[in-house]
C-alpha cells in the first residue's frame, strides 16, 4: 500500500527538499526523539536559527516528518511502497535514501512506541439530566438550593459503540459552575492548532 499525504503534509514536508540530506537526517533525528520524550520548543528554537528559517518552518516539517515515518511505520509499509509514497514529494534521490534509511533503521522501534499509546478513551454517547431545587427546610424556611442530576452515557471500546454504559452524577451548583468552567477550557485546548498536530501524530 501507498501512504496517501494530505496537501498541507505535502506542503510542510516541501521544506525539506530545499536543504542538505544531511538537514533532513537531522530532522529525522529530531522527529526519533520526540516521538520517544515529547516535544521541545527549544529544539525548534534552535533549528531555526541554524537554518535561518521560521521557527514555525522547522516546526511544521519536523511534525509532518514524526507523521510520515509513524504511519509509514504503523502499516508496516515496505521498503518500495515507502519510495513510491515519497514521490509526491518529489524529493531527490539522497533525500529519499536518506529517509528511507532512517524507516528502515527505526521503524521496528516506532512501532513499539505507538503500541504504548493508550487504548481509546470513553466516548460521548447521549446525557440525560434533571434539575432539582430544594425551595425550603426545616432550618431555612425560604432558600433555592439547585441541584443537577445527570446521566451521562459512554461507548467503551471502538466500531459503533454498541456498549453503552451510564454513569449518575449529581452536581450542585458550585461544582457544575466549576465543571463547565473546566470544559470551556478542555474544549478551547482541543481547538488550538498545536492540540490539533498532536492528535493528527498520535492517530
Amino acid at each position: 500500500m501507498l501512504l496517501v499525504l494530505s496537501e498541507e503534509h505535502k506542503e510542510h514536508l516541501t521544506f525539506l527538499s530545499k536543504v542538505d540530506a544531511a538537514v533532513v537526517g537531522e530532522f529525522g533525528r529530531i522527529a526519533l526523539e520526540f516521538l520517544r520524550r515529547g516535544i521541545s520548543p527549544k529544539v525548534y528554537d534552535g533549528a531555526a536559527r541554524k537554518l535561518s528559517v521560521p521557527v514555525e518552518t522547522v516546526q511544521h516539517g519536523v511534525e509532518a516528518l514524526m507523521y510520515l515515518v509513524s504511519q509509514s511505520s504503523k502499516h508496516m509499509l515496505s521498503e518500495v511502497d515507502f519510495v513510491d509514497s515519497l514521490l509526491t514529494l518529489e524529493f531527490g534521490d539522497e533525500h529519499n535514501q536518506s529517509l528511507l534509511q532512517m524507516y528502515l533503521q527505526h521503524r521496528s522501534e516506532i512501532r513499539a512506541i505507538l503500541s504504548l499509546v493508550p487504548p481509546s478513551l470513553p466516548a460521548y454517547h447521549n446525557l440525560e439530566w434533571r434539575l432539582d431545587v430544594q425551595l425550603a427546610s426545616r432550618a431555612l424556611r425560604r432558600q433555592a438550593v439547585p441541584a443537577l442530576t445527570t446521566k451521562l452515557h459512554l461507548t467503551h471500546g471502538p466500531g459503533s459503540g454498541t456498549d453503552v454504559r451510564g454513569r449518575v452524577l449529581r452536581l450542585d451548583l458550585g461544582t457544575l459552575l466549576h465543571l463547565i468552567s473546566i470544559l470551556e477550557g478542555a474544549l478551547r485546548a482541543s481547538k488550538s492548532t498545536h492540540a490539533r498536530r498532536i492528535l493528527r501524530n498520535i492517530k
